[in-house]
């Protein structure tokens, strides 16, 4: 089972590079972030076409996120628990049948947390706690489970080309590190750091300054896996060349393949 995540920066921007690189990398599930459109005018009809499920948790113009699967989605809910005032639409959950096995696939776009300190980087952590919170319940029920998405964290200085210019940034305080450090610490996998080690391996570029062609990136795109998942992990890699595209998200997909 191959699964990808992709914030794709606007489904409207992406209507055309988007399917282009579901039919060349054939993901059996994608987990896109910030589709920024609301349910209803989300282009289903083009996916659906393609052989894709469709699951979407949208909201105008900002955020949003969707589950693509030409496998059946079951018990897809919608928002992360914990917080019921939480209006912005971050979060999507649904159990995937494989062949061998269920995956629970847990879409996630974290908040950005900038400027911090300050009442984002407040929300943001937050919404750490509320994930942590969500981890010990799959776990607790022995749920065989991929949290993919975009965390807007750069776990180590290795993920990103400068380090020093993010020191202070959200999305690599210490504070950011060490919340996604507890994560990892309820016994789950970082699929990419599971097989790959050392720096250079990026899956953001800013639009600004030339960063693409600087190949100044940083790694904020990540997959967790649970125990059950991280046993069937094949392999997971980063579409890098999808950046240098034409019409470009600032991200590139990442992808696991699990023998499920």
């Amino acid at each position: 089972m191959k699964i990808a995540t992709f914030n794709i920066n606007g489904i409207k921007a992406r209507i055309d590079a988007l399917p282009a690189w579901l039919k060349e990398a054939q993901p059996d599930v994608a987990l896109l972030q910030e589709i920024k459109s609301v349910d209803e005018a989300f282009p289903r009809s083009v996916f659906e076409d393609m052989g894709y499920n469709l699951e979407t948790h949208g909201q105008k113009s900002f955020n949003g996120v969707a589950i693509l699967s030409k496998l059946p989605l079951e018990d897809v809910t919608r928002g992360l628990p914990g917080d019921e005032s939480d209006e912005q639409a971050r979060y999507i959950e649904a159990t995937v049948m494989g062949d061998t096995a269920p995956v629970r696939v847990c879409g996630l776009y974290l908040p950005n947390g900038n400027p911090a300190p300050g009442p984002k980087y407040d929300y943001k952590l937050d919404w750490m706690a509320r994930l942590y919170d969500r981890v010990k319940e799959l776990l607790a029920d022995e749920t065989t489970f991929v949290m993919a998405g975009d965390y807007n964290i750069i776990p180590q200085a290795e993920d990103a080309a400068k380090p020093e210019s993010w020191r202070d940034d959200a999305l690599f305080r210490l504070e950011s590190r060490t919340a996604f450090r507890k994560l990892i610490n309820l016994g789950l996998t970082e699929a990419f750091r599971a097989r790959t080690a050392g720096p250079g391996h990026y899956s953001f570029w800013d639009y600004q300054a030339g960063a693409w062609n600087r190949n100044n990136g940083i790694r904020i795109d990540h997959l967790l896996l649970s125990p059950q998942a991280a046993d069937m992990l094949v392999d997971c890699q980063i579409d890098k060349d999808v950046r240098g595209r034409d019409k470009p998200s600032d991200h590139v997909p990442v992808w696991i393949d699990l023998a499920a």
